[in-house]
């Protein structure tokens, strides 16, 4: 496979853009919920340096020239003790960030249906790449394992004794559990379908 330096730069700038966005939305959920944390830590922001992980960076980087694999932000630290509503202010707060990627990818998906034509081909290569990183990035991460957003989501709709249990279990086995799937290509059976029945409805 040829490397193609323009799919790349695109790529790239659109997981970045993206990622920015899900963490900027972690930390105003926060805010708006009570916890100052995330603005005192500079994390109110649209600027991806502001949300720059050097080794999370890395492996953007070589997911994208790979075709596979996992990138990250740098974490909004929250403090969970200065919710108005610790239980639902915590799947707020988790669940901000992957619906922003949905809205980015709402928006890029409209963009391409009704301006389409008028927009040259960069463009719409562009929002296309939008779409389906927005929409990969928002069912990755609510995947119910630590450390990921999916987890919070989980253990915050439980009731109470398996909230607990489930916390303990994920705790203990859930990057594991992560890797293995992602090693083993197994990641792809989970969020593969999801992934192409949102391209389908929001594309077409």
């Amino acid at each position: 496979m040829s490397f193609d330096p323009y799919y790349f730069v695109v790529t790239l700038f659109a997981v970045v853009i993206s990622i920015t966005i899900h963490e900027f939305a972690h930390a105003a959920a926060a805010v708006a919920a009570g916890d100052e944390t995330p603005r005192l830590s500079g994390r109110i922001s649209l600027n991806p340096l502001d949300h720059f992980d050097p080794v999370g960076f890395t492996m953007i980087v070589i997911m994208v020239f790979a075709g596979f694999g996992i990138g990250w932000g740098k974490p909004v630290p929250v403090n969970p003790y200065n919710f108005r509503r610790p239980r639902w202010d915590d799947i707020r707060v988790s669940a901000f960030g992957p619906l922003s990627n949905i809205a980015l990818a709402v928006v890029s998906a409209m963009a391409l249906r009704f301006a389409g034509p008028m927009l040259g081909d960069g463009l719409q290569f562009l929002l296309n790449t939008l779409v389906w990183v927005n929409i990969g990035l928002a069912v990755f991460n609510l995947i119910p394992l630590p450390p990921l957003d999916g987890s919070h989501i989980m253990a915050g709709l439980l009731p109470a004794e398996q909230a607990r249990k489930y916390a303990q279990f994920a705790g203990q086995w859930g990057v594991a559990i992560l890797l293995f799937l992602l090693l083993t290509g197994g990641l792809r059976f989970i969020i593969g379908p999801p992934i192409y029945a949102l391209q389908r409805l929001l594309l077409g």
